[in-house]
C-alpha cells in the first residue's frame, strides 16, 4: 500500500470516525510469513471468529488447510464443491439424517440462489487479511472491511454514494458472513462500477461480532475515491459533528 495514502487515510479516519474500529483488508499471494499462519483448526470453526484477531492487530494468513469451514473455502475461493446435500442443509434439512438451517424455504430454492453465485478460483495460494495500518508498501488489499456500529455505517454508505447518481453504491445480498466480505466484494472488482457491500447478516455467523456489528465491505477502487472524497463531502458539515461526537463517545460499543 502506498505509505502516503494510507496516511492520509488514517488521518482522515481519525479527524471525521475517531473512536470507530480500524478496517481489515485482504489480498491473495502465493508466499506466507510463517508467524502469520493461521493454525490448522479442529473441527468446525468460523474464519470470522479468527478475524477478531486480525481486528485487534494481528496479522493472520490462510490456505485451503487452515480454512476450517466448507463454506468458508469456497467463499474465499479455494474449493468449488458444495458439501454433499448442500440444499437441503441450507433449507430444510433430511429427517433422521441432516439438520437444515432453513435460511431458504425449499431445496429447489437454494440450487436456485447459487445460480447467482458461481465459485471462483482464488489467485493465490495464501489469503492473507492484515488491518489497515498495519500494512506495509509490499501489502496491496483488494478489498477494505470495516466491522463497524450503525452510526459510522451511516457515514461510509453516504459516502460510498456520494459520487454517483445511482442510488444503489452499497448493496446487501444474501449469503454466508465470508461470503459478505470476500466473495461478493472480491467479484465486484470486475465491474467497472464496483459496489460495495453490507453484510454480517448471516445468523450462523453473528456470534462472532459484536451485537452492534455488521460490516461493510469496499473493492479497492471504490475504496480510494471514497477517500479522495472525504474533504468535500458530508463528513465536514454540522450534521455530520453531531454523529461524529457520539461516535467519538461511545466508539463501536453497543
Amino acid at each position: 500500500m502506498d505509505r502516503n495514502f494510507q496516511d492520509r487515510f488514517l488521518e482522515k479516519w481519525t479527524r471525521y470516525f475517531a473512536g470507530a474500529e480500524l478496517p481489515i483488508g485482504f489480498y491473495y499471494s502465493d508466499t506466507a510469513d510463517r508467524r502469520n499462519r493461521a493454525r490448522i483448526p479442529r473441527g468446525h470453526r468460523c474464519i470470522i471468529g479468527d478475524l477478531a484477531k486480525v481486528r485487534m492487530g494481528r496479522p493472520l494468513c490462510f490456505d485451503a488447510g487452515t480454512i476450517g469451514c466448507f463454506g468458508g473455502k469456497r467463499y474465499l475461493g479455494f474449493e468449488s464443491a458444495l458439501a454433499p446435500d448442500f440444499e437441503y442443509f441450507l433449507s430444510c434439512g433430511i429427517p433422521g439424517k441432516l439438520e437444515g438451517e432453513r435460511y431458504k424455504k425449499s431445496p429447489e430454492l437454494v440450487t436456485e440462489h447459487l445460480r447467482h453465485q458461481k465459485p471462483w478460483k482464488a489467485p493465490g495460494e495464501y489469503i492473507h487479511f492484515k488491518r489497515i495500518d498495519m500494512m506495509g508498501e509490499e501489502d496491496q488489499p483488494l478489498v477494505v472491511i470495516f466491522f463497524a456500529c450503525p452510526d459510522v455505517l451511516s457515514g461510509l454508505f453516504t459516502l460510498a454514494n456520494f459520487d454517483q447518481a445511482d442510488p444503489c453504491g452499497v448493496f446487501a445480498p444474501f449469503g454466508a458472513g465470508c461470503a459478505s466480505i470476500v466473495d461478493y466484494p472480491y467479484q465486484e472488482l470486475q465491474s467497472p462500477e464496483p459496489r460495495a457491500v453490507l453484510g454480517m447478516f448471516d445468523v450462523s455467523a453473528r456470534p462472532y461480532v459484536p451485537s452492534n456489528v455488521l460490516s461493510f465491505s469496499v473493492p479497492w477502487p471504490k475504496f480510494v475515491r471514497m477517500v479522495d472524497n472525504m474533504e468535500e463531502s458530508f463528513l465536514i458539515t454540522g450534521s455530520w459533528n453531531s454523529v461524529r461526537r457520539r461516535i467519538k463517545k461511545t466508539g463501536d460499543r453497543p
